[in-house]
């Protein structure tokens, strides 16, 4: 016997608001989104949050501080070395490799600064109870450099004078010479903060390091090699 196609229908329907209220109509499903919870102590009961709740970012530490206030002061040598090629050096590659330094590391500078200044912090490092604002020595760009406040690798005052003094093959040499020497003190300092506990979280800070250790290592190999073509 055929089934009234009105009975049928109206059988569906309740058996799909039965399962509708059985599978919606539990706890489980009672809140609208997704479920955040926050894992209670030990022995302690979890804690359902609202459903908006944003994880906090990781607080930065001193030494990310430190890293960044000193790789703005380490960059800005680099890009002062790069300054002296003019007048100093015909060889067009190293030119070419002296402006790709100069850019990325201004542009770094200026990104470092922004990261600083959105946490509160001064983009310049206080040695000591001094200022490093109020160091003599400024780079082509206006930026303040404090020479007496040595990061890893930095060129030395008398090293920046011979480099200053020297002119075409000699100046290639001493550039790429001390350019190693600087780069391989940037990756110390990327060492340095992935080595201290609790530096290193936060994600901007994190991606910037390791692209500047894999950056400067590339560079490295290409002024190496350069330098064993003299």
């Amino acid at each position: 016997m055929a089934i009234p196609f009105k009975s049928f229908r109206a059988k569906v329907s309740l058996l799909l608001g039965i399962l509708a209220l059985a599978v919606f109509g539990s706890p489980v499903f009672a809140q609208q989104g997704p479920v955040v919870v926050r894992p209670g102590a030990p022995g302690q009961p979890s804690t359902i949050l609202p459903a908006d709740t944003r994880p906090l970012p990781p607080p930065i530490s001193k030494k990310d501080v430190e890293f960044m206030q000193g790789m703005i002061h380490h960059h800005a040598q680099a890009v002062e070395m790069v300054a002296l090629m003019e007048g100093r050096t015909t060889n067009a590659d190293l030119r070419r490799l002296g402006a790709r330094i100069s850019q990325s590391q201004s542009d770094e500078m200026n990104f470092m600064k922004r990261w600083l200044a959105a946490r509160g912090q001064p983009a310049e490092m206080k040695m000591a109870g001094m200022d490093m604002s109020g160091m003599e020595g400024m780079d082509h760009s206006g930026h303040k450099m404090g020479h007496s406040m040595m990061m890893p690798g930095m060129l030395t005052p008398e090293q920046m004078a011979a480099l200053k003094a020297s002119s075409g093959a000699e100046f290639d040499r001493l550039f790429l010479t001390g350019m190693i020497q600087h780069h391989g003190g940037a990756l110390t300092m990327v060492k340095e903060l992935f080595d201290t506990p609790g530096s290193g979280q936060d994600a901007e800070l994190f991606n910037f390091a390791t692209d500047v250790d894999s950056g400067q290592r590339a560079e490295i190999r290409i002024m190496e090699k350069m330098l064993g073509e003299k």
